[in-house]
């Protein structure tokens, strides 16, 4: 969707909401890489409008700014802009960088004339280039219609080239650049969005000015929080940008202190964004630096998000990619691996809209080694707490155990940092049937009409009410499923799935049967069932969770060690993953599985 689009959707629904934006560089290591996209993850679970990677001076990070954008868009689940450049880009390179970004789903575009090259001081205009962004934007415009929204950058003091060695642009320096700003937005552009700035006096000046000669579309300001002094110097002395006296009175004395530089660019920040919504302005973008603490402050602050009370729109992240706007119904067994889920779907010509069936039975991406590929950082945190000395199966029972208690962060059957703030509901009686040897790797506790804002198990925004079926999978062991198989029949309510490694099944349901396990209820909409089990898709789902033992789990130990052989024993006892859904009783069926 484009970024206009959301913004123009916010105010005309309600005109006083604020909605907020971020923004990222390519990070220089695999691990910034990786670090960026665990702090993009925990950051967008605050709903920003959009966010958007920059494209690196000289378009020294092309290649990196794709494959990022691509993830953000696609595996982050975020809106997604990219900056593009001018900068070292004949027209070739452009358009292999827009097809790129158009045939992975993203719509939303940055488009800038960008710094000199490194190592020179003035921009020259590459051969088969462009001299300038709206030259650029024109392209954009000319070749791609109105597939693709554009942003341009706007310069609240003018442009650093026009800005002279006092710091100030001239009156005519400063007209001519609102003027070429209207010009770009007059070849298409929708959007601006402003250089950093630290007197918002001079930014509500420059929003009238723009006003005054026509330029109507929506002007964002960018907000950059300080987050250490001789980087704020820096970048401020890049930009040319005016530094007012009581900024740098408050700075001096505490410059050498770093939380107190952070703690009072938190303050500033905080402030500057009040002032700017006063005057009306309803959209912030807050240039991050990779950093997420003082964003989040200035937005905690400001009273536009709670660090308790994270909103959404369906129980799991809803994609921004366009091929998959609608989707709104998935199966359950992803819910702790959605990156996963998104991988191996990510081809399908349609996706299921409304009811399961509508996906016209598509199928699932094989397994590969993408599916298996953790950050480093999480990769640390598992071998911590997982490849620790096993001497029993029940020291493996008492992995699962603490897990579920909230005394481990990870699991190798889960993306997600900790559990599920649902989980808690139902901990205590998954602790009593882990130590039963039902090893379990994804659960929900049953829910009847609770509203749909609560912060535990609410989705789709307040007015509307939200249900859940218990449910439950698990590994256990044969004799273990014959006598809770056993046990469980004289419950019809009880429903449940169960396949070994090698496919061997046994279920009370029919291979084809479709069953909701959550839905909600809204004003003026149909009935949504976002999440569902589905036979076939259990059966791709058990590949996956089988084989999570030996690469998630046997391989954090050496080769040889007594802990893995008795990883890998537990698989090769022919294990059985045993889904069970409810469609009554979810307190039933944990206690007979607490009571085997």
């Amino acid at each position: 969707m484009k970024v206009i689009e959301k913004i123009k959707a916010a105010a005309a629904a309600d005109p006083n909401r604020v909605v907020f934006s971020f923004e990222f560089f390519p990070p220089k290591t695999e691990d910034g890489v990786d670090n960026l996209f665990e702090r993009m993850d925990r950051m967008v679970a605050h709903n920003p409008s959009f966010c958007d990677i920059t494209w690196g001076a000289g378009g020294t990070t092309a290649d990196l700014t794709l494959e990022i954008a691509n993830k953000m868009q696609n595996i982050i689940c975020v809106e997604t802009m990219m900056h593009l450049t001018c900068t070292n880009m004949p027209v070739e390179k452009i358009d292999h960088a827009l097809q790129t970004i158009k045939s992975n789903g993203l719509q939303n575009v940055l488009a800038l004339r960008g710094d000199p090259p490194h190592g020179q001081d003035k921009f020259v205009q590459t051969e088969g280039g462009f001299a300038c962004a709206r030259d650029l934007v024109k392209h954009i415009r000319d070749k791609y219609g109105d597939y693709f929204g554009i942003t341009v950058a706007g310069y609240p003091e003018a442009h650093p080239d026009v800005i002279g060695s006092d710091g100030l642009a001239t009156v005519e320096g400063y007209q001519n650049d609102l003027a070429y700003l209207k010009s770009k937005v007059d070849a298409g552009a929708d959007l601006i969005v402003t250089q950093l700035f630290y007197d918002t006096d001079i930014f509500l000046k420059f929003v009238n000015d723009c006003r005054q000669i026509g330029i109507t579309c929506p002007i964002v300001p960018g907000i950059m929080p300080i987050n250490n002094y001789k980087g704020f110097i820096r970048m401020t002395g890049f930009c040319k940008t005016k530094i007012p006296a009581d900024i740098m009175a408050a700075l001096e004395p505490i410059k050498d202190n770093e939380e107190a530089v952070k703690a009072y660019g938190i303050h500033l920040g905080t402030e500057m964004c009040k002032k700017i919504l006063a005057h009306g302005i309803k959209t912030l973008h807050l240039y991050t630096l990779n950093m997420e603490k003082s964003a989040l402050a200035i937005l905690m602050n400001l009273g536009l998000i709670e660090e308790s009370k994270i909103s959404r729109s369906l129980p799991w992240r809803r994609p921004t990619n366009v091929f998959r706007i609608r989707e709104d119904v998935r199966p359950i067994f992803w819910a702790n691996r959605p990156k996963s889920y998104i991988s191996r779907t990510i081809g399908w010509d349609q996706y299921p809209h409304g009811r399961w069936g509508d996906s016209g039975n598509p199928s699932y991406g094989a397994l590969t080694d993408y599916q298996f590929m953790r950050p480093r950082a999480r990769d640390k945190k598992l071998s911590e707490e997982w490849a620790v000395p096993l001497k029993s199966i029940e020291d493996i029972y008492e992995r699962f155990k603490l897990y579920c208690l909230g005394k481990l962060r990870s699991n190798p059957w889960s993306e997600l940092d900790g559990l599920q703030p649902e989980t808690k509901i139902i901990n205590e009686q998954l602790e009593k049937i882990n130590m039963k040897g039902f090893l379990t790797i994804n659960s929900q506790p049953a829910v009847n009409g609770e509203k749909s804002d609560s912060p535990t198990v609410g989705w789709g925004g307040p007015g509307g009410y939200v249900y859940q079926k218990a449910y439950v999978e698990f590994f256990c062991s044969k004799e273990k499923l014959d006598a809770l198989v056993d046990k469980c029949k004289d419950r019809p309510s009880l429903t449940f799935m169960a396949v070994n490694k090698q496919g061997s099944w046994k279920s009370n349901v029919g291979q084809t049967d479709v069953n909701a396990v959550t839905w909600g209820v809204f004003p003026a909409k149909e009935i949504i069932q976002p999440t569902i089990v589905d036979p076939v898709s259990f059966n791709v789902w058990k590949d996956e969770a089988f084989e999570i033992w030996s690469r998630g789990w046997a391989c954090l130990y050496p080769e040889g060690d007594a802990s893995r052989k008795l990883v890998e024993e537990m698989l090769a006892r022919a294990l059985i993953i045993l889904s069970n859904c409810v469609t009554g009783g979810g307190q039933l069926l944990l206690g007979q599985l607490g009571r085997q």
